[in-house]
């Protein structure tokens, strides 16, 4: 008989180690190892082969010119957020993790694309629910599938025996974190099962060319839950984010092999479903009728996907010793660098002054083309004098007060002329690009902080 052998993960980060230590090496976190069995005796039977499950089976070894780089094929779902997302739709083989907070609509997102897939098979896998409940989800959503199936099981072997059957041609499993692989000896969510079902699922999609979406969750960091590894296993890592309080929910790449990973799709909870959000610079853009001081509009480029955010900023007097620098949807380190630069270039004496940042709409920004905006908003602020609604801004600032050019310029302008605004302040380094261009905004090109000051002030 062989012998049992385990191993010591860190519950946080995944790192192994042969040995219980006090502090992980990797994440530097106190108490996190525990100890997991890994190989169970000599029952561990071979794996479940698909060579056979659409009756072709492949040599191993293959020559990189007799490999076909031909497009690769995807399933077009109706959801052209997820399409976008996705880089175009879903990729045959691939295995999608999809990750988020709990409530934030997971499940409900990707029962939803199941069900409008009308000509395509789906399996649907819940650990979590009962079918009562997912059936009660679907009516709320007001669609139906014929081809669409539940199973509600957490044994892998099971479903992969009822896989085997049914031949689905996309797979959602909800969540990693309930599945059980009968060849590892540890509860369901520990590191080595999921590791070990995330492999058995990943050799199944890339053996029989079927997609599978695996929801998993999160940690109160916000990091995915269980071992690093399992990122670095699937094709596509998406994070749905968004607050609880607000009906938006914003759907990000964090990795994708299939296409760009600076993607966003921008969704709405509603009571049937999530709504999808095809104009979100509208939503992202508070209506309102006075003018008030500190609200500027940043024409930024997410992916491939113009935005108009509104940035807001408020300048006080600072109470306290030290002057508070609270921001959020933006970065620190950018606002301490720009107020630094309005305090030597322009003589604003921010030091003395507590500033707030927020970005509209709950979503992070990290395009540097928001900087000139940010500046704009924070004079205005400061001076407490309101800024034309019908202007917006594009431009990075470097250290030494200039406006940088910024790519695609073409895009944000088209973007903001569709959205009815007037003007737009950009660089002047990005005339050369905006000679051969016709449009119906008037385009302000300005050099340093100081001409744009001037110019609204």
């Amino acid at each position: 008989m062989s012998k049992t052998k385990s191993a010591f993960f860190c519950q946080n980060c995944g790192y192994e180690s042969a040995k219980w230590l006090g502090k992980c090496p990797s994440c530097e976190q106190w108490n996190t190892f525990v100890e997991e069995v890994i190989v169970k005796g000599n029952d561990k039977s071979p794996k479940d082969e698909w060579k056979d499950f659409n009756g072709t089976s492949k040599l191993k070894t293959v020559s990189i010119n007799d490999v076909s780089s031909a497009e690769t094929k995807r399933i077009i779902t109706s959801d052209p957020e997820l399409n976008r997302v996705l880089g175009g739709g879903i990729v045959l083989g691939s295995i999608v993790l999809v990750a988020g907070e709990p409530g934030i609509g997971k499940s409900t997102l990707f029962l939803q694309n199941g069900l409008q897939l009308k000509d395509i098979t789906t399996l649907y896998i819940s650990g979590e629910e009962s079918e009562q409940q997912i059936k009660m989800r679907a009516d709320r959503i007001g669609s139906s599938n014929e081809n669409f199936y539940l199973l509600t099981e957490t044994n892998t072997q099971t479903i992969f025996k009822e896989i085997k059957k049914l031949k689905p041609q996309l797979v959602i499993v909800d969540s990693i974190q309930t599945l059980q692989s009968p060849f590892v000896e540890s509860s369901p969510g520990s590191i080595s099962q999921i590791r070990e079902c995330a492999a058995e699922l990943q050799r199944y999609a890339k053996e029989t060319d079927t997609p599978v979406f695996i929801i998993g969750h999160i940690t109160k960091e916000g990091n995915i839950a269980g071992p690093k590894i399992l990122e670095h296993m699937v094709d596509t890592v998406l994070q749905f984010e968004g607050d609880r309080h607000y009906a938006y929910r914003i759907l990000r790449t964090l990795k994708n092999r299939f296409g760009s990973t600076a993607e966003l799709g921008i969704y709405e909870m509603t009571g049937s479903g999530m709504r999808v959000v095809s104009n979100p610079s509208e939503i992202l853009i508070t209506q309102k009728e006075d003018q008030l001081s500190g609200i500027a509009i940043a024409a930024t480029i997410e992916g491939i996907r113009p935005l108009l955010i509104e940035t807001q900023a408020l300048v006080t007097q600072s109470v306290y010793g030290t002057p508070q620098r609270t921001v959020s949807g933006f970065d620190l380190r950018r606002l301490q660098l720009l107020l630094a630069v309005l305090e030597k270039r322009g003589g604003f004496h921010f030091g003395v002054k507590d500033v707030f940042i927020n970005i509209a709409g709950g979503i992070k920004v990290e395009d540097p083309s928001i900087d000139l905006a940010i500046v704009c908003a924070l004079l205005s602020s400061y001076e407490d004098i309101p800024l034309p609604q019908h202007i917006c801004f594009a431009g990075e600032v470097g250290l030494s007060g200039e406006i940088r050019a910024v790519n695609r310029i073409e895009q944000r302008i088209a973007e903001a002329e569709k959205l009815g605004f007037e003007k737009i302040i950009v660089s002047k380094y990005n005339v050369k690009t905006l000679n051969k261009l016709k449009s119906g905004i008037e385009i302000i090109a300005l050099g340093k902080v100081e001409e744009v000051y001037q110019y609204l002030f």
